[in-house]
């Protein structure tokens, strides 16, 4: 069982950037399509970005699109999310995880702990 971890939050002004950084271990996450999320307080949980196993594919969700990039290391078996033009309401803990191939908002593994960002307006 592969276990997620997640770090690189931290509390930014809008407009500022940040980046995130999911790290793997218990087993090779590089044949699979990983992907980040994203909780706002009292919200769902919400798909945000996903990216191919060779990394050649990635998909955006609408409210991040030409702000946000995903990528991923599979030699160091981590996946990243640039977070540039930073928004108030992109504050949320940030959670990465497997998800099924056919569906890239379906989590697949456990969820790690997240990492919190805030975005001061």
């Amino acid at each position: 069982q592969v276990q997620l971890v997640e770090s690189g939050g931290g509390l930014v002004q809008a407009g500022g950037s940040l980046r995130l950084s999911c790290a793997a271990s218990g087993r090779t996450v590089s044949t699979y399509v990983m992907a980040w999320f994203r909780q706002a307080p009292g919200k769902e949980r919400e798909f945000v970005a996903a990216i191919s196993g060779s990394g050649g594919i990635a998909y955006l969700a609408d409210n991040v699109k030409g702000r946000f990039s995903i990528s991923r290391d599979n030699a160091k078996n981590a996946v990243y999310l640039q977070m540039n033009s930073l928004k108030p309401e992109d504050t949320a803990v940030y959670y990465c995880n497997v998800v099924a191939q056919y569906d890239i908002r379906r989590p697949l593994g456990s969820w790690g702990q997240g990492t919190q960002v805030t975005v001061s307006s």
